[in-house]
């Protein structure tokens, strides 16, 4: 079973404070098709990038708020032993927001996208 990470993490495409650019546009496209109906979801749950042992926080809680806890295809196949807690940390209203915002720069990002990928290539070794 796996577990939903407690908190987004700080490169979370679904969060809204994270800049544009951070992830290959390839990544933001894995989104979008959670926001299917739910029997047109991808049976396999979205990751956490910087945990990938854990799913995404910002992943279950973005396609949960607009309904039930198993709204997600993969959350019927795998769920949580425990369902955190709100974090308060703002995210995205659906998949195709958070991939059309993530997209957005990615040609071009921002100092602080550049930034917060040095910090994420920094810190997790496989993502060199």
């Amino acid at each position: 079973m796996t577990e939903i990470r407690k908190r987004p993490c700080s490169a979370c495409p679904y969060r809204k404070d994270v800049p544009s650019g951070i992830w290959a546009p390839e990544e933001y496209d894995k989104l979008r098709n959670y926001d299917n109906e739910t029997p047109y979801q991808p049976y396999n749950g979205f990751s956490c990038h910087a945990t990938p042992e854990f799913y995404c926080n910002g992943w279950a809680m973005c396609h949960t708020a607009r309904g039930a806890a198993y709204d997600l295809m993969a959350l019927r196949f795998d769920p949580p032993a425990e369902w955190p807690d709100p974090s308060g940390v703002e995210l995205f209203g659906s998949a195709a927001e958070a991939a059309d915002h993530g997209q957005r720069d990615a040609d071009a990002p921002a100092e602080a996208a550049v930034v917060a990928i040095e910090k994420l290539v920094r810190q997790h070794a496989r993502l060199r």
